[in-house]
């Protein structure tokens, strides 16, 4: 514990680790029952396809791809059964020319000149047929130029020799160089992990590369599988999703030189934007990685695959680093690559903590000065003010006070308060507002805005409409008086 405190910190306090390699002793998880998965472990497809009735002649038609899909039993099988046919097929064809020729009862006659020297029986035919075939030429077992039957068969046979060769020598080759084997030496960790990195909760595993030869435009990819029913009732048993683990910023492109570590941020996108740690005891889904590269040495195209459960999911955890720092270079642990330890890891699910963070914040006011850039502070906060003071005022005020039914030169005026030098204190707010503006001419004949007058206040309320001029008065003092009853105890109630 000591020395896991001297590396990764106090903060990163060790609890407990899913691999016996940690050194680290802890009660064993309670298994699930195990259930059938879709991908092994190893990436074998757990896949069979039935009842194709008369779709099989399609296998036919592809015959290369379906000798190099069997497994090396039947290839051998078929390799050695298709050369012993083959080969008896000839040796009877160079018999049965011998024998209808009568070679066989005048072959010690030396006198005679047979199709076929020193072929007296069907072993002796074959010996001959396997001395031509594989260009041994011991040179005791010949043709003569005597039997032009058996110069046609001789070039039949050669024909036939280079088509059987080239065929079955070549699917033996492909299937020995399949880069399958090379995915052998590709890894993946046993266990996947859901923690907090970089303030948000993302789901992690590890991949590594156990060869130096690398792996050229590794990319990868993960799909999520999980059965669900439509709104329309149609189940889906094996619904596949997404999963982004960087594919919109490139992260995806892999320089798999070291062990690395693939997140999927868990966001509103994600498909698990509502898994907690409660709901995935009971949650049914299979993550199918997919790592695709080209084979350094062959050129060939590599692809790894496996899956992890439910189960293999560890909600709080974060793997163990495997890479150090020695002189001159950097070492790999893989006695670690599996190994991972507890964090301090909310149980609850992206969903769940972003309503939680929207009920415990304080109620934001409604963003209605985002709408223009024009609008100023000033005006956010008289919008807010307008919400509470005029759904109290009568129908008629609230057409005069709301911004809405202002001009749209008084609404300039209003944001102009650094110069307001007198104070209307009995009025509403509003109308404090308005009333300091200095004043500015309204007529619609003349076209233009006078300049800002610099004499006193009072003449600036001539400026304003004659509804707004009787409801200030038409001066700067106490102007209770000039309101209606209604107004003026609203008023005095709101500034007593």
């Amino acid at each position: 514990m000591s020395a896991l405190r001297k590396k990764f910190g106090d903060d990163y306090q060790v609890v407990t680790t899913s691999s016996s390699g940690s050194g680290f002793n802890q009660p064993p998880p309670e298994k699930k029952r195990k259930r059938q998965r879709f991908v092994d472990k190893n990436g074998r497809c757990n896949v069979q396809h039935g009842n194709l009735g008369g779709e099989t002649s399609r296998y036919l038609s592809d015959l290369f791809t379906t000798l190099v899909d069997l497994k090396w039993r039947w290839n051998l099988f078929i390799f050695i059964l298709t050369y012993t046919v083959a080969w008896l097929f000839m040796a009877s064809m160079w018999w049965c020319i011998a024998y209808i020729r009568g070679d066989l009862n005048k072959a010690h006659n030396d006198k005679y000149t047979p199709c076929v020297a020193n072929v007296y029986n069907f072993p002796s035919a074959f010996l001959f047929f396997i001395e031509t075939e594989a260009t041994i030429g011991y040179g005791y077992r010949y043709i003569t130029d005597k039997c032009p039957e058996g110069i046609i068969l001789f070039l039949f046979q050669s024909i036939l020799g280079s088509i059987v060769d080239a065929f079955l020598i070549g699917c033996m080759f492909i299937k020995m160089s399949q880069p399958k084997k090379r995915a052998e030496t590709l890894m993946f960790s046993e266990h996947a992990a859901i923690s907090m990195r970089d303030g948000k909760l993302t789901l992690m595993f590890r991949v590594g590369n156990l060869r130096n030869s690398h792996m050229v435009s590794a990319q990868i990819r993960c799909k999520l599988l999980k059965s669900r029913q439509t709104p329309e009732g149609e189940f889906l048993p094996l619904d596949q999703l997404e999963l982004d683990v960087g594919f919109s910023t490139g992260a995806d492109q892999l320089f798999l030189v070291s062990p690395l570590t693939i997140c999927h941020v868990i966001d509103t996108k994600s498909p698990f934007y509502d898994l907690s740690q409660r709901s995935m005891q009971t949650e049914q889904f299979e993550i199918v990685v997919i790592l695709e590269g080209i084979v350094e040495t062959t050129g060939m195209t590599c692809q790894a695959r496996t899956s992890y459960t439910e189960d293999e999911v560890l909600w709080g955890h974060r793997f163990f680093p495997v890479i150090s720092l020695e002189e001159g270079f950097f070492k790999v642990d893989y006695s670690q690559f599996h190994a991972t330890f507890e964090v301090p890891t909310p149980p609850y699910s992206v969903k769940e903590q972003e309503e939680a963070l929207l009920l415990s914040s304080p109620l934001m006011a409604p963003s209605l000065c985002n709408s223009g850039e024009k609008n100023s502070s000033l005006d956010c906060l008289e919008t807010l003010e307008d919400n509470d003071s005029t759904t109290k005022l009568p129908t008629k005020l609230q057409k005069i006070t709301g911004r809405d039914g202002l001009p749209k030169k008084l609404l300039r005026m209003s944001s102009t308060t650094s110069e307001m030098t007198y104070s209307f204190g009995d009025l509403p707010m509003k109308l404090q507002r308005i009333s300091s503006v200095p004043g500015v001419s309204d007529d619609k004949h003349a076209g233009k805005a006078s300049k800002i007058s610099s004499e006193p206040i009072s003449k600036s309320v001539a400026d304003l409409p004659p509804k707004l001029q009787r409801l200030a008065g038409g001066g700067g003092g106490r102007m209770d008086g000039h309101l209606p009853p209604k107004l003026r105890k609203m008023n005095s109630d709101r500034f007593t």
